[in-house]
């Protein structure tokens, strides 16, 4: 609204002007400048590839300019105000602080192919894996489909529309025996401590990261007198039933026993900080395997075999809901493969060796 009230008969609807009004000159002038501002306006959306909306132009009158927010301020705000869950929060955020230290300062415009090509080699020129630059592109793409969505961008100015993202069949890590041990034995206080343990923690355990965040107290029960975990998995809904006791030595719980609750113990940050934390731990421990949060599941797999358990068991620890699903988790290592290839062979010695009968 201008907020000029006139009656029916001082509005000239053809030539859409006042007349007949005692101040009809002012009130012209003053409509064609506000005209002329709502004008200048529009031109800027239109500038920045963005098809104007009426509440756009409603708030550039309000506030007497085009809304200065930016990619960062308007991805930051789509963050918090989302229904996502946690950990895909902080790892949106992480790709936003990620773009900061890449550029401090860059507009709308600056958003294209080639942008997002030179910060693809940036990251690979810092060391970072093909998947772990893939993730933060992914996380990119995320936010600008909101501001397409929002309209603060147009569809044609999307820059991954010929933007293909590489990523790279990774096989699945786990730490053998030995580098467990190291990982165990590392000293440390503090944070790396206590992420040390959330690692070791769902190493025994088989946990995912979003599943080990979400742990309660009454998650643990006593059955006969021995400690259980009884949780619903986040990423499929499965009800786990582990008994701590028997994993690994009952390992678990003696980590459990080190800190005064699970509500603490599991106030670890998230994924893609705890993941900075492993990275360190790795090399203080001297371990040669790339070490993430989800190296452990694959830990708790693999050592899980290499013990001989069923993989039926296996699957039912892991919560997988296709027994095909923990095979892929399942590594085999060399000295299993020998194991297993001697026990044939013995074996195959007993049956053939001849009986005696007395």
């Amino acid at each position: 609204t201008t907020r000029i009230y006139i009656y029916p008969e001082e509005w000239d609807e053809r030539a859409s002007v006042i007349v007949n009004h005692p101040h009809a000159i002012d009130l012209n002038a003053w409509l064609y400048e506000f005209i002329l501002n709502l004008e200048g306006f529009e031109l800027s959306l239109w500038k920045r590839g963005i098809t104007p909306t009426l509440l756009q132009l409603k708030e550039a009158v309000k506030k007497q300019r085009i809304s200065d927010i930016t990619f960062e301020s308007f991805s930051s705000s789509v963050i918090e105000n989302s229904k996502r869950k946690a950990g895909t929060k902080c790892n949106l955020r992480g790709t936003l602080s990620i773009l900061k230290e890449y550029r401090s300062e860059y507009t709308w415009e600056d958003l294209t192919y080639t942008f997002l090509r030179e910060f693809e080699l940036w990251l690979l020129d810092r060391g970072a894996a093909v998947n772990t630059v893939a993730k933060h592109l992914q996380n990119i793409r995320t936010l600008v489909n909101e501001a397409i969505s929002a309209g603060y961008m147009s569809a044609d100015a999307d820059p991954f529309r010929n933007y293909s993202i590489k990523h790279e069949k990774v096989p699945h890590r786990f730490l053998n025996p030995e580098e467990l041990k190291r990982m165990e034995n590392v000293k440390v206080t503090g944070k790396l401590a206590h992420v040390r343990d959330a690692f070791l923690f769902c190493c025994y355990t088989g946990l995912r990261f979003s599943d080990f965040r979400h742990l309660k107290e009454d998650y643990l029960k006593k059955i006969k007198g021995q400690p259980w975990l009884m949780i619903q998995t986040e990423k499929t809904g499965y009800d786990l039933k582990i008994p701590l006791h028997l994993v690994f030595e009952g390992k678990a719980v003696d980590i459990l026993s080190r800190h005064p609750s699970i509500a603490e113990f599991t106030r670890i940050g998230c994924n893609a900080d705890t993941n900075r934390h492993l990275a360190t731990l790795q090399q203080l421990a001297k371990i040669k395997t790339r070490t993430t949060f989800h190296t452990a599941r694959h830990t708790c797999a693999t050592l899980l075999c290499h013990q001989g358990v069923p993989i039926t068991t296996v699957q039912r620890i892991l919560g997988h809901t296709k027994l095909t699903t923990t095979q892929l988790y399942s590594e085999v290592m060399a000295d299993t493969i020998v194991r297993d290839l001697s026990n044939v062979r013995k074996n195959g010695k007993n049956r053939n060796k001849p009986t005696t009968t007395q």
